[in-house]
């Protein structure tokens, strides 16, 4: 049997009773060669795994905004809404911005100028006037995937 200290008391446990659970799939999946853990038992959905601190703009189709073709994002697709701009995280990362567009997710598949640093995300607007009157807004991401 285990033995545990803490603060120089010992305790012993049998580890075995712990591992007893009548429904094994509430606890963990299977997904690919992984056994993950179950975030929330009720919905199999893992919850996001991780926040970032960043300061987000908005960006527009315009030729003094971009390289190269203005329509066709670093990713090599066509902007639309849901993209996002951000140098830190891979092309094709999944986040979401809780605080400004609630349960939408937007996708990495912009570059933007490296002197704007790691923690910025440009969010892609169809009008110049729209990017503009956005603003710049202090608050956090929820990566998803990527």
């Amino acid at each position: 049997m285990p033995v545990f200290k803490s603060k120089g008391q010992e305790a012993q446990a049998d580890l075995a009773e712990f591992l007893v659970a009548e429904n094994l799939d509430s606890l963990a999946k299977i997904e690919g060669n992984s056994l993950l853990p179950m975030a929330n038992p009720i919905n199999p959905v893992p919850e996001n795994y991780r926040k970032i601190g960043v300061v987000v703009t908005a960006y527009s189709s315009t030729p003094w905004e971009t390289d190269g073709d203005p329509y066709i994002t670093a990713a090599g697709t066509w902007v639309r809404d849901g993209i996002i701009a951000n140098n830190y995280l891979p092309l094709g990362t999944k986040v979401r911005i809780p605080e400004l567009y609630g349960e939408k997710v937007f996708v990495v598949e912009d570059r933007m100028s490296w002197k704007k640093g790691n923690y910025h995300i440009d969010i892609w607007f169809p009008s110049y006037w729209e990017a503009l009157s956005f603003g710049a807004k202090r608050t956090y991401i929820e990566v998803l995937e990527g």
